[in-house]
């Protein structure tokens, strides 16, 4: 059971990009450009709407950094679209936050059971090594910052 879940998240993951209403593609601007300025932008189907709110809601302490943003109406434009694009939007829960129980607000996708189940056993120590943080989703997935995560 647990191999199939993990089949059915790297599948759902490693959509390609091809429609342009496809959420593992970040089409908005400011996320692009504000968000890649330290990081890989993250998308938003990773996460619900409470964690990117959560997340956005104290950029001053932005694990560890200040990510602060001078221009409000930017800070609400990434977060307008991260929540619209987020794991849970429109009442439809994908398999990454399914397993979120509602009562939790994950803010490392690193820490959700979907991102666990599909790293935990077949990632060997050389490849942890070669990503250096599990957040460095480029270093094994190449495609990830165009929203591919197949494995490469």
């Amino acid at each position: 059971m647990k191999k199939i879940l993990i089949a059915a998240l790297l599948v759902s993951a490693s959509i390609p990009a091809m429609a342009k209403d496809n959420p593992w593609v970040i089409s908005n601007d400011n996320v692009n450009k504000e968000c890649s300025a330290c990081h890989m932008a993250f998308q938003a189907p990773f996460l619900p709407a409470r964690s990117w709110q959560a997340i956005m809601g104290d950029l001053p302490n932005h694990f560890g950094e200040d990510a602060s943003l001078t221009d409000p109406a930017v800070v609400q434009d990434i977060t307008d679209y991260l929540v619209a694009n987020a794991g849970d939007a429109n009442g439809k829960m994908n398999g990454w936050v399914k397993r979120i129980p509602p009562d939790k607000t994950p803010l490392r996708i690193t820490e959700t059971r979907g991102w666990i189940g599909a790293h935990s056993e077949e990632v060997s120590q050389r490849m942890w090594k070669k990503a250096g943080l599990k957040s460095n989703c480029v270093a094994c997935h190449t495609g990830a910052a165009k929203g591919v995560f197949g494995d490469d």
